[in-house]
Order: C-alpha cells, then structure tokens, then sequence
C-alpha cells in the first residue's frame, strides 16, 4: 500500500483513492451524456448540411429548366410568326413572277401587292402589333419623332400633317416611334 491508498478524507472517513474512484464513476455518466449530445448535433449539422447542398442543387437545376423553357418559348413564338408569314412570302413570290411577265398588267399588280401587304398587316396584327398612323393628331412625343415643322393653313399648330414613315407597337411596347412633320399652324408674314 502506498502513503496516498492510507490517506483518509477527514470529512467522510473514506480513503481519498475510494472517494477518486466514486467521482470519477460519477463523472463518467455525465461525459457519457456530453458525448452523446455532441455525436446528435454532428449528426444534426450533417444533415443540415445534406439538406443544404440539395437545395442548392435544386436550385441550379431549377435555374436551368428555367432558361431551357424560356428558350424553347421564344423558339416556339417565333416559328408561330414565321407560318403566319410564309403565306406573304408565297404571294410576294407570284406577284414578282406576275411582273416579270411580258404582258404584266400594273394596275392589277399593284392591287395584288395592295392585298399582300393587307395580309402581312394581318398577320402581324394577330401577334399584337399595331399601327400608329397619327396624321391629323396632336404630336406625341412618347409615340412621334418630329422630323421638322412646317406652315399649313389646315392643320392646327402641334399636330402631325404628314406622317413620313408610320410607327408600331407591340402589345402596347413602343417598337418604333412614327417619323412626322408637325405643322407649325398658318404661315405668319
């Protein structure tokens, strides 16, 4: 035996080596607890983190459907204006093989173009463009680009009196502003 297993706690009457082994038996119990608590939070950070990591992934993925879907709709739109337009290009076809006739009638070709551009407006109208023609309207410079003023008698000061090159929307989006002369009102002398 050594001088420290014959050493006696004055306070409990025990040897110190028996009270030791008691603490130590009690703490045991306690590190067993902590441990386990840290192996559950480990266990909780790493799922976490999968859960993270798939989300992320979800998204990237998501973001690519995305831009794939959005592509094949603009695809899909354009191929829908090119068919309604194919019919123009046809008639355009005859009308120019109309002219290139020796016998070629210009009063009914220029009717035959007349209804070809009838038909493109048509089908570009159905995909939701819109005219602006504003000859005899106040000038709007939201819809207008005044190409130059100029004196008229007839038409009122800051109205369009000639529209140079017509303007168009599309689904109410300004694609191209209308080019026009704006009159100025009567010619002061």
């Amino acid at each position: 035996m050594t001088s420290s297993d014959s050493q006696v706690n004055p306070e409990t009457s025990q040897p110190l080596a028996d009270q030791a082994s008691q603490t130590a038996q009690a703490a045991e119990p306690a590190v067993d607890s902590v441990t386990l608590q840290i192996e559950a939070l480990k266990k909780d950070a790493a799922a976490a983190q999968d859960r993270y990591l798939r989300s992320v992934a979800d998204l990237e993925n998501f973001r690519r459907r995305v831009v794939r879907e959005k592509e094949e709709l603009r695809l899909s739109a354009a191929a829908r204006i090119v068919e309604d337009t194919l019919p123009v290009m046809d008639n355009l076809v005859l009308a120019l093989q109309a002219a290139k006739q020796p016998n070629a009638d210009m009063k009914s070709l220029v009717g035959g173009i007349d209804m070809v551009l009838q038909q493109f407006k048509s089908a570009l109208s159905s995909h939701g463009l819109v005219e602006l023609n504003p000859i005899g309207k106040a000038f709007n410079p939201h819809e207008q680009e005044a190409l130059s003023h100029e004196a008229s008698k007839d038409v009122p000061a800051e109205h369009v009196l000639r529209v140079v090159r017509l303007g168009f929307t599309l689904n109410s989006r300004l694609l191209r502003p209308a080019a026009v002369v704006v009159s100025s009102g009567p010619e002061v002398k």
